[in-house]
């Protein structure tokens, strides 16, 4: 599965990008923000609030309880703003 990430979000974890295999049982977003947390202190602290990290699968925004099964990418990044 590819993980791309956007703004503060990329910079805090240290990549733009990269292809992961999340561990069985991993069937949401949630599940997936909780697993990468474990990976190391970059991307503990890029999702420190997860509440704020938004995400997109496939190029849709979707909700933390949203399915990652058969998803080609889950990207991540920090809330917008307009103006």
């Amino acid at each position: 599965m590819k993980l791309v990430y956007f703004a503060w979000v990329r910079e805090r974890i240290g990549v733009s990008e990269e292809t992961v295999a999340p561990p069985a049982g991993t069937e949401t977003i949630a599940d997936l923000v909780r697993w990468l947390k474990t990976r190391d202190e970059g991307y503990e602290a890029a999702f420190e609030n997860e509440a704020i990290v938004r995400a997109a699968i496939d190029h849709h925004h979707v909700k933390p309880d949203a399915v990652i099964t058969g998803a080609r990418e889950i990207a991540f990044f920090p809330p917008m703003t307009g103006g």
